[in-house]
């Protein structure tokens, strides 16, 4: 039997295909779900209810400003009408340069719902966790070269409605903003639109949302996959209406992950338990990784 020497190279390239059976998901993108919480609370203590026109609103619009003050930020101003009068709002666009021709949006409200003006809700879920999550989402993009598709956070207002959820009085500013992309060109660049919502819960439920684009789901679920992450995706069902709705109805390819079952039987929404202590790093982590991951396998497609 002819016994054969381990030289340090063969030990190390063994050691590198243990540590990769192992862990299979370590030359993955990886996404810091505890960076995120910190960057929801710190947002929520800041802002607190900041529903349209209120003082935690013009503190959400100062966050966002501040967050990426040194970024390419462009705030996309207008006023619309809603049952409860003219409305002025504020998209934010936070633009990381990729060397594809195309762009990749991710994107999340930020304000809270108008009717609940009159009870302490500070939305750590609903509005609060994607926000953290796509400021972190920020710190991975920022700085680093991108020879795929540019990516583009998207934080919108007015997605909530003013008075009662309908076509009409919804999505103030996914629909202002669609239009304007379609006028000005933007919207044909536009490989994929990810909306992420209530993301944040611990125990995370994302559902598959028939009004979604069926390629680019499947596409999510694939990147949810390789993490072990499948089964927090798409154990059940729905159709949401919620801020993809006007880009879906333009022929944009787009996902939206939610999760729209918070607390027991939904306990959680809308009311003023939505409160930090309901949210998971780990939830986040879940979703940022397989955000990342997508963004990988669109800029293969």
């Amino acid at each position: 039997m002819r016994i054969r020497r381990l030289t340090p190279a063969l030990v190390a390239a063994l050691c590198t295909a243990g540590a990769w059976a192992l862990n299979p998901t370590q030359n993955l993108p990886q996404f810091d779900g505890a960076k995120a919480l910190a960057y929801t609370r710190q947002y929520v203590d800041t802002t607190g209810p900041r529903w349209i026109g209120s003082p935690g609103h013009a503190k959400a619009e100062a966050f966002l400003r501040e967050q990426f003050r040194h970024d390419d930020l462009e705030e996309d101003t207008f006023t619309t009408n809603t049952p409860a009068g003219a409305m002025t709002m504020h998209n934010f666009i936070v633009k990381f340069p990729g060397r594809k021709d195309g762009i990749i949006v991710l994107a999340s409200h930020y304000e809270t719902p108008y009717p609940l003006r009159n009870i302490h809700f500070v939305g750590a879920n609903d509005g609060g966790s994607t926000t953290g999550l796509l400021i972190e989402m920020a710190n991975y993009l920022r700085g680093k070269p991108n020879d795929g598709y540019s990516v583009w956070l998207l934080f919108t207002d007015g997605e909530e409605a003013i008075r009662s959820w309908s076509d009409a009085d919804s999505v103030y500013g996914s629909k202002h903003l669609a239009a304007r992309w379609q006028a000005d060109g933007t919207l044909k660049r536009i490989r994929a639109f990810l909306l992420t919502d209530m993301l944040g819960d611990r125990d995370l439920d994302i559902q598959r949302d028939l009004n979604s684009t069926p390629w680019l789901e499947d596409l999510v679920l694939q990147a949810a996959t390789q993490y072990g992450w499948q089964s927090f995706f798409f154990q059940n069902k729905t159709y949401d209406g919620d801020d993809h709705i006007p880009f879906v109805k333009r022929g944009v390819p787009c996902a939206d992950l939610i999760d729209l079952d918070y607390g027991y039987e939904n306990s959680y929404w809308h009311t003023d338990q939505d409160t930090m202590d309901k949210l998971s790093a780990n939830s986040l982590t879940i979703a940022g990784d397989t955000l990342l991951e997508t963004i990988r396998l669109l800029d293969q497609r």
